[in-house]
């Protein structure tokens, strides 16, 4: 697994991570790779939006819908 480093992080934030890693009862590496990982499984805006294209695609053309209407009326 590869590793990833982050320079110039300020000491006032690795201060304040290594205290939200203590309080969650957890090392700085492992919180850390907790944070990665829930940032990595929420999408993005652009993901969201093509998955909302892409479910929200009507399949039905007009002729469909006009018969289906139809076919509706005639049960009445």
């Amino acid at each position: 697994m590869p590793a990833l480093t982050i320079r110039d992080v300020p000491d006032d934030q690795i201060q304040t991570l290594k205290i939200r890693a203590a309080q969650a009862g957890k090392s700085l590496q492992a919180f850390m790779q907790d944070l990665i990982a829930r940032e990595v499984s929420k999408p993005t805006m652009a993901e969201m939006m093509e998955r909302l294209n892409r479910e929200t695609t009507a399949r039905v053309s007009a002729t469909d819908i006009v018969a289906a209407i139809d076919e509706g009326r005639a049960g009445r």
